[in-house]
């Protein structure tokens, strides 16, 4: 068993039946009365971040997850399938463990979380940033625009459609946040 003196950013534990990993902590000493950690935590199924205090002290559960590297195949009526990277294991997974499955591009690396004690996947991972072609977008009109970030819809190789800057036109390849699912930059190749 760990104490609250063992809290960290990305720590996985057990907090109520259920799998958090501590997205922020600090730890209070108030000029009166004992000592606590303050902590915002985040539920690895749902993804919902809470805020907690433990006392100082306060024993909590420790549980132990594991990074996989796996590259993406294809999706069918089944789910998303990926190969584990090292010993070319095939599985498939549905797309509410995915967090951005739009911008799955085949042949794409990805890490799937696991939960070591029972074996079972917990969430997959795309890199921060994916690099994709633009298939279809309107053409740009100097002009055209009423603020300095004019945007319009274009749609990605992996079939998504996300908002991109006037200037960027078919066969582009732009470079795609996917934690918001926005526009970063066009990449030069």
């Amino acid at each position: 068993m760990a104490t609250t003196a063992d809290i960290r950013n990305g720590l996985c534990m057990e907090f109520n039946d259920d799998l958090y990993t501590v997205v922020e902590f600090q730890h209070v000493k108030p000029g009166k009365g004992p000592a606590f950690v303050r902590t915002k935590l985040k539920n690895i199924k749902t993804g919902k971040v809470i805020d907690n205090t433990f006392s100082s002290g306060h024993k909590i559960n420790v549980q132990r997850v594991e990074r996989r590297p796996y590259q993406y195949l294809y999706k069918d009526d089944l789910g998303f399938h990926f190969m584990h990277k090292e010993t070319f294991e095939q599985m498939s997974f549905e797309g509410d463990l995915i967090n951005s499955p739009e911008l799955l591009k085949e042949g794409q690396d990805v890490e799937v979380v696991y939960h070591v004690e029972s074996e079972s996947p917990l969430f997959c991972e795309l890199s921060a940033f994916v690099v994709l072609e633009v298939t279809y977008t309107e053409p740009g009109i100097r002009g055209d625009t009423s603020s300095s970030t004019s945007l319009k819809p274009a749609t990605i190789e992996t079939g998504s459609t996300i908002y991109v800057p006037l200037f960027v036109e078919i066969g582009d390849k732009i470079r795609i946040d996917t934690r918001s699912k926005t526009y970063v930059e066009r990449v030069k190749e």
